[in-house]
């Protein structure tokens, strides 16, 4: 699990910072973790952490099964994030248009927006006549890095000159395959490139196998604030193929939502 390098507050409560750590390790673990497991991951005394499950449990943020005696994350938390995606206008503009977009091209079409220098799935969408029934791994609500995702550099692109070089200062370029970009230098350039072209490309930077192509999304204020993406395997989701026909697709529903969030061009 990367680590958030935010600067952290001086008046931090170490409650809060624990049961933070206590739901960001059951959520590393979906299929269940044990106590003893879980307060060695979190470096807490067994006590502690069963005192702190044991109050996340009464509100609901926590559940545990009655037979394994694993501890799971709650329900409470999947209801707050249907109010947190609930918020987000975006998503409801764009739902129908990505729909559309996904059963056109056969494939698994993604929405994003940025937080804390990492990409959130907010949305995602299975083409209806997916040829090989093959399906993304990828959740809404999960992370990937910026640098090695189509999206991500879409987004990245529009920003200003100070805003990536303040990217980069936080943030390594970790090398998730052996495409990934990992030389700042060249990174600026490729974003360059990204932006000349209106759209970027994921060739197998993030995930050996799966290439993605995404573009970005502005609001009235002129600022690319998501990006959508196509993505599928690397045998069907080819070069030529995005060049041919899925460049265009992406980037004309990324401005068709663009308008919709009140975007004019010129």
């Amino acid at each position: 699990m990367e680590t958030d390098k935010r600067a952290k507050p001086n008046n931090l409560v170490q409650t809060i910072g624990r049961v933070s750590s206590l739901l960001d390790s059951l959520a590393a673990s979906p299929h269940g973790i044990s106590i003893r497991d879980l307060s060695e991951l979190v470096g807490l005394p067994k006590g502690t952490t069963h005192r702190l499950l044991s109050s996340l449990a009464y509100f609901g943020y926590v559940r545990q099964d009655p037979k394994s005696r694993d501890y799971f994350l709650g329900l409470k938390l999947l209801e707050l994030g249907q109010v947190i995606l609930g918020q987000f206008d975006l998503r409801r503009y764009a739902e129908p248009h990505l729909r559309t977009l996904a059963n056109r091209t056969c494939e698994t079409v993604h929405l994003v927006v940025l937080d804390r220098e990492e990409i959130v799935y907010i949305d995602k969408l299975e083409g209806d006549q997916n040829p090989s029934g093959l399906k993304m791994a990828s959740r809404i609500g999960s992370r990937n890095p910026v640098h090695s995702s189509a999206v991500g550099k879409a987004l990245l692109a529009w920003f200003p000159e100070e805003e990536v070089n303040r990217f980069l200062r936080k943030k390594n370029l970790p090398r998730r395959t052996d495409n990934t970009l990992t030389d700042p230098v060249q990174f600026k350039e490729h974003l360059k490139g990204v932006r000349r072209r209106g759209y970027a490309v994921d060739n197998e930077e993030n995930e050996m196998g799966i290439r993605c192509v995404g573009a970005p999304i502005f609001d009235q204020s002129r600022r690319a604030v998501a990006a959508l993406s196509i993505s599928g395997p690397a045998f069907r989701i080819t070069l030529e193929r995005i060049e041919e026909s899925l460049s265009k697709e992406v980037t004309e529903t990324a401005a068709t939502i663009s308008q919709l969030l009140g975007f004019k061009k010129g």
